[in-house]
Formats: C-alpha cells, sequence, structure tokens
C-alpha cells in the first residue's frame, strides 16, 4: 500500500525534528522546511498528502503558507500548530481552509489523530475508497466499521465473552448495531457452526411470543392446530438473540427468568421438561435500570441478563469513524447500484461530521445509500443527500435580491423564519421515522406526539411512507 507523505514547516528545528520522529514511527513517509519560501518551492516540485505547518514564523506566515497552498494544490489538508492558541487565530485559519488546528505543548497520541483525520477526510473528499495503509479502512471488526478508541473497547468486550455462555446484555441506542454485536460474539464462539436465531420481543404480542420462545403442544390453545418447537430448541446448541427485551410483558419475564435459572423450558399446554443449550444475548435501547425502579421490568431478570454487559456508542460519540463508514457505504451502494462515484463534496462531508445522527449508523448508511441513488455526478452534493437543502437552511440560498427598504427587509426575514421551521420540522421527522425504521406508531411514541399529529405534520411536510420507505 502506499505511504502518506507528509511535509513539515516550522523555524524550530526541535520542532521539526519531533514531529518527524512521530510521524515516521507510524510509517509516514516525512519531509521538513525551515520557512514558508522554501515550502512553496518544494510544493512546486513534489505531490503532499498532508502540511503541518507553523502559525508564526518569520517572513511567511502559517496562514500565507496555507492560502498558498490553496492555489498550489488545493486538495492537501493543512494542520497548524502554533503556541499562541486564541479563539480568533483558530477562526482566522479554519476560514482560510484549514482542516485542523492544534496548540503547543501537545503529545505525540493528539497529533496522530489529528494526522489521521485529516487524512481520512482528504480519501473521502477524492473519493479514494481504496484509501492508505496508516488509516486503513479495515480498522473494524467483523461488520463492524470504524477505529476509534470507543469502538475499539466494544471488539475487545465481544472478543472476551465470546468464548464463555456468560449471558450477555447489550445496550445502545437504535442503529447502533446491537444485533451486529450479538452476531460477531457468535461467530467467534465455540457455538459459530450451530444456529444464531433473532427474535424482536417488539414486533410479537405476549401470547404470540410465548409461543415462538417456548414453543406448544397441539390444540393448547385456539389456532394452534400443530405442535411447535421453540426457538430456544431451535438455538440448542447456538445463540439466542433477544432484541428489544425491555418489551417482554412481566409475566413472560418470569418465565424467561425461570428458563435462565434452570436451563430447561416447558412448552406451552406441555407437561414435560425439555432442556437447553444456547448462549443467551439479550439487547436494549431502553435504560433497564430506570424500568427496574419504575416496577416495569424484574430485578431479578435484570441481574441475570446483565451478567456481561456491552455499551454500543452512538455515532455522535465516536465521529472520527464517520469519515471511514461513509467510504464503506459509498463502495457497498455503488458496487449495489452499478454508479461510478468518486466521494462526497467537501461541505458534504463537514455537513455529516457535524450532524447528530440520531439515528446512528442506520441512519448515515440510508443516507449514503439514498445519496447514492439520486446523485447524478460522480461527486455526492449536499442535494443528493435530500436531508437539508442549502435553500432552506441557509438564509443567503433564499436571497434573491438585497431588501431595499424596512417593509422588505420585514418580509424576507418572516420568509426566512417560515422555511427554516419548515426545515427543523422535515429534520425532526424524518430523523424520528429512520429511528424507528419508518415505524410511524413507534416513532411518534418515541417523540411524545400523538399518532394523528405526527400524521399531520408528515402530510404538511410531504414525507410519504410509501414515497420513502
Amino acid at each position: 500500500m502506499e505511504r502518506s507523505r507528509i511535509l513539515i514547516i516550522d523555524d524550530e528545528a526541535v520542532i521539526r525534528d519531533g514531529l518527524k520522529r512521530v510521524l515516521e514511527s507510524e510509517t509516514f513517509i516525512v519531509e521538513t522546511c525551515s520557512s514558508g519560501f522554501q515550502a512553496i518551492e518544494i510544493l512546486q516540485q513534489r505531490e503532499f498528502d498532508l502540511i503541518i505547518t507553523d502559525l508564526k514564523m518569520p517572513g511567511m506566515s502559517g496562514i500565507e503558507v496555507l492560502k498558498s497552498v490553496r492555489t498550489l494544490q488545493p486538495d492537501i489538508p493543512v494542520i497548524l500548530i502554533t503556541g499562541y492558541a486564541s479563539i480568533d487565530t483558530a477562526v482566522e485559519a479554519i476560514k482560510n481552509g484549514a482542516s485542523d488546528y492544534i496548540s503547543k505543548p501537545f503529545a505525540p497520541d493528539i497529533l496522530l489523530e489529528k494526522v489521521q483525520k485529516a487524512l481520512s477526510q482528504r480519501a473521502v473528499s477524492l473519493g479514494d475508497l481504496g484509501f492508505k495503509e496508516e488509516v486503513s479502512l479495515h480498522h473494524g471488526f467483523h461488520q463492524f466499521i470504524g477505529e476509534s478508541k470507543e469502538m475499539q473497547k466494544v471488539y475487545h468486550r465481544i472478543k472476551l465473552v465470546a468464548t464463555t455462555n456468560s449471558t450477555v446484555l447489550i445496550t445502545g441506542e437504535s442503529g447502533t448495531g446491537k444485533e451486529l454485536a450479538a452476531r460477531a460474539i457468535h461467530d467467534n464462539s465455540p457455538r459459530r457452526e450451530h444456529p444464531f436465531v433473532a427474535v424482536d420481543c417488539s414486533s410479537l404480542a405476549e401470547t404470540l411470543l410465548e409461543s415462538e420462545l417456548f414453543g406448544h403442544v397441539k390444540g393448547s390453545f385456539t389456532g394452534a392446530v400443530q405442535t411447535k418447537t421453540g426457538l430456544f430448541k431451535v438455538a440448542d446448541g447456538g445463540t439466542l438473540f433477544l432484541d428489544e427485551v425491555s418489551n417482554i410483558s412481566i409475566s413472560t419475564q418470569a418465565k424467561l427468568l425461570r428458563v435462565l435459572q434452570e436451563r430447561k423450558i416447558t412448552p406451552i399446554g406441555g407437561t414435560q421438561l425439555v432442556p437447553i443449550d444456547i448462549h443467551l444475548v439479550a439487547a436494549t435501547n431502553k435504560n433497564l435500570k430506570i424500568m427496574v425502579s419504575e416496577g416495569t421490568f424484574r430485578e431479578d431478570l435484570f441481574f441475570r441478563l446483565n451478567i456481561i454487559p456491552i455499551e454500543l456508542p452512538p455515532l455522535r460519540d465516536r465521529k472520527q469513524d464517520i469519515p471511514i463508514l461513509i467510504r464503506h457505504f459509498l463502495k457497498k451502494y455503488t458496487a449495489e447500484i452499478g454508479k461510478e462515484i468518486r466521494g462526497v463534496a467537501p461541505d458534504v462531508l463537514s455537513f455529516l461530521e457535524h450532524h447528530s445522527f440520531p439515528g446512528n449508523v442506520r441512519e448515515l448508511e440510508n443516507m449514503i445509500e439514498r445519496a447514492v441513488v439520486l446523485a447524478e455526478g460522480d461527486i455526492i452534493r449536499n442535494e443528493d443527500l435530500e436531508l437539508w437543502d442549502s435553500s432552506e437552511t441557509s438564509p443567503g440560498g433564499m436571497i434573491e435580491h438585497i431588501p431595499q427598504n424596512a417593509e422588505e427587509l420585514k418580509e424576507m426575514k418572516r420568509h426566512i423564519r417560515e422555511h427554516a421551521m419548515d426545515s427543523l420540522e422535515s429534520l425532526f421527522v424524518r430523523n424520528a421515522l429512520e429511528r424507528n425504521d419508518w415505524n410511524v406508531t413507534r416513532a411518534a411514541e418515541e417523540t411524545g406526539i400523538l399518532r394523528p399529529n405526527f400524521q399531520s405534520m408528515m402530510k404538511k411536510l410531504g414525507i410519504s411512507i410509501k414515497g420513502e420507505h
């Protein structure tokens, strides 16, 4: 794999040598120079993947270097380093196109984190789906994509628990990948050759759920025309994944607790205890401790399930993984849909890195898939996301002419406010629907809005389940 080339510009030899030593230890190719003028000469002869420059230098400042780089090699990210940290210089640097800003003194790991982030952003903007060895796309685990510290902790915990039979409770917001974690546990366990059975506890009524889990004998209730094997038995020897376990009723919770204690099940209408051998993994997006205090979840069952907890971080807490995830989903959907798309526009990348992602990784994947389908060029642009429209969210996008008097100013301000409100409501409704797999009832319940009112908002904003999902 090609190694990234980095140019360091600093008038202090100690700083140059220290930076070079740290970066070369991570296999980067590093070149140094002592002034902005010397750097410009080098940039006219050779190409680099990243530039790190001091802000305060005699003759030519870091800001002047930055402006020259934007002309000579506009795609190169620039990190500014200074011992004169202030909000003003940071704002000026970013305004002039700097990709990041770091103050002296700084730790080597902070430097490397910012370098990798800058290289990652450049790779996404250029559509470099292969990327470079230093910021490898393969820094993940099974179907998880991400190299952040938060995800490394998750991978480590999965590896530890996979070799045991201890019950696991996976917690995290919708869209964080709870079923992926459960499958990773199964696939790394000695049970991998046996079944992995997933049950969505929120999709079945209480009586049906019990029948699905424990099975029933013929004639045990109306409609039981034949004996049915429960999923606990179907998963025998393998892993049973109970998703959204918080939705199980109190009476079914009691039966589940007994199964976990005895490792035996009794089918509905049956009298014989049937032994089972499973690894149980449960998941929920709710706080079970709060449910226990409210009396809606059994405390003894909670302790039985929570032997090995795994908490999946929301995407907003691991934003350094966003460029890597974007490239992964671009590669996936360009292949599926048969389009050639090189990457995303810089303003799109910036928006995605600052988006809160209430729907987490699932929301990002949906956005990229939609953008790939709608894109007419070889670069994803903001209009392709169909999440926010610059003409709605940016006042400048709606100003057809500068108001000439107080009345025109008042009317234009009203117009901008109305569009901004519609845009906000559209984001709110779409994100709520995406978090709940476009289930209107669940989205309305989660947001605390009556279902008819939620549907009215959808109608007003032109959001249709049929058209969008």
